[in-house]
């Protein structure tokens, strides 16, 4: 024994440790358990070419596994590989579904770490391969196994028989549903799998070719399958993929109706009968080879097709084996670059015959197959794969004496059988047998092998410096190696018994198809390397590593925005969506930008009756196909199609009460009929004379329906978009003797672009520190090659920036975003909640702007410079209000100059007015707006906005009014802004002072004055802002559109008095408590009131008339400088220059 393990037998120190420390396997009804007990598995060796299988007994269906690592030491695995199998052989390696083939392990000795398989495996064999292990330590495991046993029922094909048939009975009833279940295994890579008899002579085959699935509908019955022509074959469906490689495919053919669903594995295509395919498939035939391998669990709508033939039911005929009898064939995987396989040559003398034969598959074009040295002095040959055609070079003292060329289009991942011959210095390749094509050349010097033959690849140079690769390694599977005609045990090679290797997969084929399913888009043509896939996205229309950015706009809007002028363009509407760019005529010269979709004929047709037909039906194919159709009109403000009848004597839709001669059919195909004509409306039955109520004849709605024998029309644009294209048209009188017509249908037209976002509704946003079985994921490298996708995180206020409102502002936050709501008039979450509060009559709020810094407030003499910064040459107010008073002063913006702006609303509500004196030598502007009862207890929105001479005012949501000051264009040095009660009334007009004496009552919302928000910071910041309060000021929802009742949801926070001036305890001004007091101050009041207002509507009368006059004489000019920015809060935001429309008050 010592002797045997001095040999360095691997899988002997396996199967030793595994019988030393490992209980058997113990089957419970539901469980399959592997226990381990104490100690574990350990082999002598810690390399990545040991493993531990496990053999089931049966084929079981594993759930998951579970490892742990050997008991009181410090061994343990980090990562570890899964690879099944039913036979001992042919081994499969376990991928989850995200491709990710290795598992990760423990992290002690201790702990135990299960995965749950995301697809259970069905195997006899379990084999764990570990890859990493404790640096510390050694290889070490204690392994644990869950699942079910799995039932089945199998029966195998040599591919000669006629294979199992099942004949429904007469008397089973017909279901509008029918299921073929199953699995199948095999080598051979064609074969008719399946054959499904139909009614009318129908019928569908499943079949192998090339490896793949294939989906055919055939005419014929199934004795006459080997007659059937290609012209009676329809190519249905392809999937799967490598699927001769000797594992379990599950496959389901289900059909609802017309309705066919194939699935192969885990992929289904689904499939409509008689419907249009826009896939197309290389022509087909109905296979002639039988299929050669095993079938499990074969089932027709729910019956057991295998059970019933094991029982001699007399529905099923056939000859078959109930086993599965599966030749060994042991594959060998090369992964890398140090992938190689080196095998001894045994013949000690030159011969004159050489022979070597081998199986490969690859996706690569280019790799070294096999190379030797020849006997000959420095003469080596290299077999090798260059753009996919089989090389081979012989040469001598470095010089090239030999070199042919074989076969093609050999990297398409089937199995090619390569022999290599040799005769008395006649050197032979033969690829498939010959069917691939061979070559010959003959050499001045015998053939004779010397040394080694290395497969695949070389050792590192130092290792073996008679092994020299000019070429790259070659990436794929081989098999079925034979030197001189004797086959090669792969099985010694791994046991290192024969030859040596380096990085190779033994007894599996690791092949994967990276194009099946395919992943590139609009039909974007794949192929594929070992390692990656490409995608050849030229004529698709599209661009990017998977083909799924349109390379077209989606618009003519768009083509027009890139400077483009009228012509033909291909638009994609959906733009990465599933609907392909369409070809149409963008008309760029007019106001709206048109994009026409024509049909087949679009111009003014005479109608040319057929004998015998009443019915004349027209049918209109458009240049694109209906999806494109639909999508464009959806995605379009507007779109209309120009339908027109000319007649004489020929009627179009007769009265309203009778059905119509003539209708269309429009929307969706095949159309739904309308039967209104162009220019009306939709379910009228009229045409566009009868809707305007001007048809030749009063009591028809069409002019064609007056029947006349002069030549009249009924012309006019269909713009309902559900409605549109048209289809066809129907028109029925057009064959009585003198009856005579002709029409149009103009192209579709469409305009406006509604926006033509992807249907592809993704995730919008950042992502970082992915992970995938605790491996970190470099995002940003797999970033700069996915489309839609860039490296980086921008952050997420270019996401979610806008949902800050009002003028909130979007700031940057660790794990997420805040809208700062300083620069608002609106507080919450999002800026979007109302700052209101309800106003008593004694209440006043006073926002002051900036002191000055030196000299008293009233002096006029002081500098200028002292207040230019306080100078303003435009504002921007804005606030909500409700109120049932009138007149009222809403705001009051004072000057230390004398100097004021006011907002106030007029004597019973009818009206605002807007006053401006920015001239302390000059009566103020009164600047009045045309909208009326706004003292109605709702809630009011004004805007004013001035900028030099130019003033808007916006009340609501009514059209903007015009104004033009005469006077001073800058407000210089202003001091405070007032809401409510104005208690310092120097500098008033004599009204003014008196309405700003009584005071406001109601309620104020959202005031902004530029920059600044008074009203928020007297109710949230009285402290620290620039704010004093007299009375009481209560925070209130006054101000929401949802509230009916301005005050019945007053809170009860109220802001008490912060100047100390005035308390809500003093009595009213100018009131009197006795009665005689009160009658005789009414009186005086009355008499003072009317006096006072004759002479200021005098007064009024001739300042409005001298204003007038004053700005005929001249014309006002713009500022010429640019718009003038302010830096501190009274900043106003940017206004419009645009040219105003002046009004004369």
């Amino acid at each position: 024994m010592e002797a045997e393990k001095a040999a360095g037998l691997q899988i002997v120190h396996k199967l030793q440790m595994f019988l030393l420390f490992l209980k058997p396997i113990v089957y419970y009804p539901s469980v399959v358990f592997f226990c381990t007990g104490a100690g574990g598995w350990s082999p002598l060796v810690s390399d990545r070419y040991q493993w531990l299988e496990v053999d089931f007994g049966e084929r079981s269906t594993i759930t998951a596994v579970a490892t742990q690592g050997r008991y009181g030491s410090s061994d343990w695995l980090a990562s570890y590989l899964l690879m099944f199998s039913d036979t001992g052989h042919n081994w499969k390696q376990y991928r989850q579904e995200d491709s990710i083939g290795f598992f990760p392990g423990n992290n002690n000795a201790d702990s135990v770490v299960q995965y749950k398989l995301q697809q259970p495996a069905i195997a006899r064999f379990l084999r764990l391969v570990p890859l990493d292990w404790n640096p510390s330590g050694r290889i070490g495991l204690r392994l644990e196994t869950y699942g079910c046993p799995y039932t089945f029922n199998v029966v195998s094909f040599d591919g000669s028989s006629s294979g199992l048939v099942y004949r429904v009975s007469p008397g089973q009833r017909q279901s509008s549903r029918d299921v073929v279940n199953l699995k199948f295994k095999t080598l051979r890579n064609s074969g008719t799998l399946l054959q499904l008899e139909g009614n009318e002579g129908r019928g569908l085959n499943l079949q192998l070719e090339r490896g793949k699935l294939l989906l055919l509908l055939r005419k014929g019955n199934y004795t006459d399958v080997r007659k059937t022509s290609s012209s009676d074959t329809r190519h249905l469906a392809s999937l799967g993929s490598l699927l001769d490689d000797q594992h379990w495919h599950h496959v389901s053919v289900e059909r609802r109706g017309s309705h066919l669903n194939l699935t192969v594995d885990k992929h289904t295509e689904r499939l409509i009968l008689g419907e249009v395919q826009t896939r197309t498939y290389p022509q087909s035939t109905i296979s002639r080879r039988s299929f050669h391998g095993c079938v499990e669990n074969l089932s027709f709508n729910g019956y057991n097709l295998i059970e019933l033939a094991k029982h001699n039911s007399h529905q099923v005929t056939g000859n078959m084996t109930f086993s599965c009898t599966e030749p060994v064939s042991v594959a060998v995987t090369f992964n890398g670059p140090q992938s190689f396989l080196q095998l001894p040559w045994t013949k000690t003398s030159p011969e004159t015959t050489v022979s070597v034969g081998f199986q490969f598959r690859t996706w690569n074009k280019a790799g070294l197959l096999l190379t030797f040295d020849l006997w000959q002095k420095k003469s080596v040959v290299w077999m090798y794969l260059s753009e996919a055609r089989l090389q081979l070079q012989v040469h001598n003292e470095g010089k090239l004496v030999l070199e042919l060329s074989a076969a093609a289009a050999l990297n398409d991942g089937q199995w090619h059988l390569v022999e290599l011959q040799s005769r008395q210095g006649r050197l032979t390749i033969v690829v498939d047998k010959g069917e691939g094509g061979s070559a010959q050349g003959s050499l001045s010097f015998p053939v004779a092998i010397e040394g080694h033959l290395f497969f695949g690849g070389c050792p590192i140079e130092d290792e073996s410096p008679e092994c020299i690769n000019p070429f790259s390694v070659f990436q794929g599977c081989m098999r079925l190696l034979t030197l001189e005609n004797k086959a090669i045990d792969l099985i010694l090679v791994q046991q290192k018994q024969l030859g040596s290797y380096s990085n190779l997969q033994i007894d599996m084929c690791g092949i994967n198809d990276r194009c099946s399913p395919s992943h590139c888009e609009h039909g974007g043509r794949c192929s594929q390397t070992w390692n990656i896939f490409h995608c050849n996205c030229s004529g698709s229309g599209y661009s990017g590593a998977t083909c799924h950015s349109s390379v077209y706009e989606q618009s003519c809007e768009a083509y027009k925005h890139n400077g483009n002028t009228s012509g033909y363009f291909y638009i994609d509407v959906d733009g990465s969506g599933p609907i392909q760019p369409q070809h149409v005529y963008c008309n760029m010269t007019e106001e709206n930008t048109w994009m026409q979709i024509p049909h087949n004929n679009t111009d003014l047709t005479k109608v040319r009756p057929t004998p015998g037909v009443n019915q004349l039906s027209l049918h209109f194919d458009y240049s694109a196909i209906d999806n494109q159709l639909l999508a464009a009109i959806s995605q379009s403000e507007h779109c209309e199609q120009e339908l027109s009848y000319h007649c004489r004597n020929s009627r179009l839709l007769n009265t309203p009460e009778g059905s119509p001669f003539s209708w269309w059919l429009g929307g969706p195909s095949p159309g739904w009929v309308q039967t209104y004509w162009g220019g009306a409306h939709p379910g009228s039955h009229q045409c566009f004379c009868g809707l305007q109520g001007d048809c030749v004849d009063p009591q028809y709605y069409c002019n064609c329906d007056a029947d006349r024998a002069e030549w009249t029309e009924d012309s006019g644009l269909l713009s309902h978009k559900e409605s549109l294209p048209v289809r066809s048209i129907v028109l029925g009188d057009v064959q009585r003797p003198g009856s005579e017509s002709a029409y149009r249908v103009g192209p579709l037209r469409c305009h406006g672009d509604r926006g033509t976002a992807s249907r592809q509704k993704g995730f919008r946003g950042c992502i970082r520190s992915l992970q995938l079985n605790g491996v970190t994921l470099d995002l940003e490298e797999r970033a700069k090659i996915t489309p839609g996708v860039q490296p980086g995180c921008p952050g997420h206020c270019s996401s979610y920036g806008s949902f800050c409102q009002n003028q909130g502002r979007c700031v940057e936050r660790t794990n997420g975003f805040h809208c700062d709501c300083s620069l608002s008039a609106y507080t919450g979450v999002f800026c979007q909640t109302e700052v209101s509060a309800s106003f008593k009559s004694e209440t006043s709020v006073s926002y002051t702007f900036k002191d000055p810094h030196r000299g008293g407030r009233n002096s006029s003499a002081l500098p200028s410079s002292i207040y230019s910064d306080l100078t303003l040459r435009e504002e921007n107010v804005s606030l909500s209000f409700r109120t049932s008073q009138s007149p009222a002063l809403l705001l009051y913006i004072s000057s230390y100059y004398r100097e004021y702006l006011a907002l106030l609303i007029n004597k019973h509500g009818e009206g605002t007015q807007v006053r401006y004196k920015l001239d302390s030598s000059r009566e103020a502007e009164v600047l009045r707006s045309s909208v009326r009862s706004l003292a109605n207890g709702q809630l009011h929105t004004v805007s004013v906005k001035r900028t030099t001479h130019s003033v808007t005012v916006q009340i609501d949501q009514k059209p903007t009014e015009h104004f033009n000051l005469t006077s001073d264009t800058e407000f210089n040095a202003i001091k405070s802004l007032v809401l409510g009660k104005v208690y310092e009334t120097d500098g008033l007009d004599p009204d003014l002072a008196r309405l700003a004496s009584l005071g406001f009552t109601g309620c104020l919302s959202v005031v902004r004055f530029n920059n600044s928000s008074p009203l928020k910071a007297a109710l949230f910041l009285p402290e620290s802002s620039p704010v004093s309060i007299i009375g009481p000021l209560t925070l209130s929802t006054c101000g929401s559109a949802s509230s009916a009742n301005p005050y019945a949801s007053e809170n009860t926070h109220h802001l008490s008095d912060k100047s100390g001036s005035v308390g809500s305890d003093q009595p009213l001004v100018n009131a009197i408590r006795t009665d005689s007091a009160l009658i005789g101050g009414v009186i005086a009041v009355v008499i003072f009131v009317i006096l006072t207002g004759l002479a200021i509507t005098a007064r009024y009368l001739y300042q409005r008339k001298d204003t007038y006059r004053k700005q005929e004489g001249k014309e006002v000019k713009q500022d010429e400088r640019p718009e003038f920015r302010y830096s501190s809060s009274t900043d106003p935001p940017n206004l419009s220059s645009e040219n105003q429309k002046e009004y004369f008050i």
